[in-house]
């Protein structure tokens, strides 16, 4: 890529794709573009075909997807895989027809079996079920990965696919339903904290920038405001109740601080892998200035010889020795795990929350483990810096400046 090549990033506004775009900048790639959901919806086949005739970008990342952890994966299943299907599918043929030079798909660790081998090596796609909660997801990803190889094959581009481990960062999503476990606990701790120190002008503050089903801070302007707020803070006691944010029943309404329970899905027993979003970032961007779609074939185990590979694209190809050629994707993680119960742990320190911690085992919770092999990513010449330590403080202090 050239510093004023034009580049596309489809999602450049979420947690992804504004970490691309931050990277790309101080890089000094100066000819980005970028598209609102409202300014182009990329479920629209014709609109994006539109778009990619008019703009003509060269290189394309593709960071855009219906995303969410696992409340809402068990809920909007249907929505999980038709929409990102339909994002996938339109921007990765668009980009075929239109002579992209290349382009990065970014999927999910989640392809990968729920019994799949600790660390999970690229090569252990197919080789067992899914984990039900995020099965449609991750059906989705898996086509999206398929889809980018069998172009590559058929019709000779150059797209490459990136499987990022559980990320977190700035412009993350903190909606308590929707959003992933890291992202949500920090909400939830920090909600807590502000309900054990009775400050509400806190509280009204957080709801209003993002609320909570429709629940903000907000209690009116009446002469009867007194009686307005109190309506309000038992709205909003109900909706935290809700979502396992409670003063306990057997607290003194009167004492400072007030005893605050926060509820976390599950028994705490998985072990996961965070990967601070900018990190991620920088590897994308390694990636796309360092690796081809040929390349990682060639640097491949038991794949075919460099002479076979002369012979990419395979369009009119009908030669029977080009067999198998699969798993091209990259990991990208930091091959280092922390169960859910020692995260929530070290949240609730640097937050400084004081009250308790319930693990909920009546709820699921999910694969027991996923930690990535970035091996690959590591012999390309790539590794990350920041440990969770370190990142779960910085985001917790992007959090209170947003």
């Amino acid at each position: 890529m050239q510093f004023y090549s034009k580049i596309y990033i489809a999602g450049h506004l979420g947690l992804v794709g504004s970490a691309l775009w931050k990277n790309l900048q101080s890089k000094g790639y100066h000819n980005l573009i970028g598209r609102s959901v409202e300014e182009l919806d990329l479920m629209d086949t014709k609109a994006v075909n539109t778009f990619f005739a008019e703009e003509k970008p060269e290189y394309v990342i593709l960071a855009a997807a219906k995303v969410g952890g696992i409340v809402a994966n068990t809920i909007y299943r249907g929505q999980f895989i038709y929409e990102n299907l339909m994002i996938q599918n339109n921007v990765i043929h668009a980009a075929y027809l239109n002579q992209v030079k290349k382009l990065l798909f970014l999927g999910s660790t989640c392809i990968y079996p729920r019994e799949a081998p600790q660390p999970m090596p690229e090569d252990c796609l197919f080789t067992a079920p899914l984990e039900y909660t995020n099965e449609p997801y991750a059906i989705a990803k898996i086509a999206g990965i398929k889809l980018c190889e069998s172009y590559n094959l058929q019709y000779g581009t150059n797209f490459i696919s990136v499987m990022p481990t559980n990320l977190y960062g700035p412009n993350d999503n903190f909606d308590l339903e929707k959003s992933h476990v890291l992202p949500a606990i920090l909400r939830k701790m920090y909600l807590g904290k502000c309900l054990e120190e009775n400050n509400w002008d806190a509280i009204r503050e957080d709801l209003n920038k993002r609320p909570i089903e429709g629940i903000s801070g907000e209690f009116g302007n009446e002469e009867d405001a007194k009686m307005r707020m109190e309506e309000s803070e038992t709205k909003i006691l109900a909706i935290l109740k809700k979502y396992g944010i409670q003063v306990t029943e057997s607290a003194n309404p009167k004492s400072h601080p007030l005893q605050v329970s926060v509820e976390i899905w599950g028994t705490g027993a998985p072990m996961r892998e965070f990967l601070w979003s900018e990190e991620m970032a920088d590897a994308c961007i390694f990636l796309m200035e360092n690796v081809d779609f040929k390349d990682l074939i060639t640097n491949k185990v038991n794949q075919p010889n460099n002479e076979q590979i002369a012979k990419l694209p395979l369009a009119s190809s009908n030669d029977d020795s080009i067999r198998e050629i699969r798993n091209t994707h990259i990991n990208i993680g930091t091959g280092k795990e922390i169960s859910i119960h020692d995260l929530a742990n070290l949240i609730k320190s640097k937050v400084g929350f004081k009250g308790s911690l319930v693990f909920n085992t009546s709820k699921p919770d999910g694969t027991m483990r996923k930690l990535t092999d970035p091996s690959r990513l590591h012999a390309l010449g790539w590794h990350h810096q920041i440990e969770i330590k370190e990142g779960v403080e910085k985001l917790y202090q992007w959090y209170l400046v947003h």
